[in-house]
């Protein structure tokens, strides 16, 4: 497009265990590294005094936090809080 801005495309693949995001560049999909350079991230979310924590430092600190910890978040999307 002369002079005018490109539209970008995003993926995301949030599975039950991990999740991941691909971009459309230069016809064809880059999948984005983690900040810690992986391709997937865990599907897992943590809330600690300090605040939130999401993907691998909220699996690292799992079982000493389990009542905090949200994993396999898939098979709860959707659903009531009471079922």
């Amino acid at each position: 497009m002369a002079g005018g801005s490109q539209s970008v495309v995003i993926g995301i693949d949030l599975g039950t265990t991990t999740c991941s995001v691909g971009v459309w560049r230069h016809g064809q999909v880059e999948m984005v590294r983690n900040d810690n350079g992986n391709l997937s991230t865990p599907s897992c979310v943590a809330f600690t005094d300090a605040g939130r924590l999401v993907g691998d430092f909220a699996k690292s600190q799992a079982p000493r936090n389990a009542p905090n910890t949200v994993f396999n978040i898939m098979r709860i999307i959707g659903r009531r809080y009471d079922e």
